[in-house]
């Protein structure tokens, strides 16, 4: 193969993964904005509410989407575990209600008291928040950490790695991000695929 023909194959694949590796951690040490919206409870909460918190699990989610419809009792275990050690659980629901009625203010509410939610459930009506996160389904987790005076996602993507049978669950992605940070060691995962309902964005 000619040499120069080799060099032009060889600088497109290069290119190709660097895009590709940046595309695939795009999320990775983003700093997020702090956020003020509306719990069930009717009051606003932020994150400069816990001054102590080290990180945060944040879990967008909805009432309607069969895969969060899943995941309530692993939030409760998140939040129980992981917020006496700093990283409390927020979840967000940033759903169209015009297109799922089932995701109204008044819907969360219920739907919060019946599951025994032990976290925040946030109303995120004018979806600002779900833009500058850059979250795609339900559920999609964000796990983001304290540098700086920053908020920096650490990771984003599944909560673990078998919606439908948690007893049969490997890999518990967030739970394992968390234990890293808090060890003070790298993340070993930063993203995966989040699995469930497209989270559809007004124009």
């Amino acid at each position: 193969m000619n040499k120069g023909v080799f060099r032009t194959i060889l600088s497109v694949l290069l290119v190709a993964v660097v895009c590709i590796t940046s595309s695939f951690f795009s999320a990775y040490n983003k700093a997020v904005n702090d956020f003020k919206l509306k719990n069930v409870d009717g009051k606003t909460v932020s994150l400069q509410d816990f001054p102590e918190a080290k990180g945060f699990i944040i879990v967008f989610t909805c009432n309607h989407c069969p895969f969060a419809k899943l995941y309530p009792p692993r939030l409760n275990e998140l939040n129980s575990k992981y917020k006496k050690q700093g990283v409390p659980v927020i979840a967000i629901s940033s759903s169209d209600t015009v297109l799922y009625d089932e995701d109204s203010y008044a819907n969360m509410i219920e739907k919060a008291r019946d599951e025994h939610f032990n976290f925040p459930y946030l109303y995120d009506n004018m979806q600002k928040v779900v833009r500058d996160f850059g979250a795609q389904k339900t559920p999609h987790a964000f796990v983001i950490w304290k540098e700086g005076g920053q908020w920096v996602v650490k990771y984003n993507g599944a909560i673990d790695d078998n919606g439908a049978e948690p007893d049969k669950v490997k890999h518990h992605y967030v739970a394992d991000v968390v234990k890293e940070l808090i060890a003070g060691k790298d993340v070993s995962i930063r993203e995966t695929k989040s699995i469930g309902c497209q989270i559809n964005l007004r124009k």
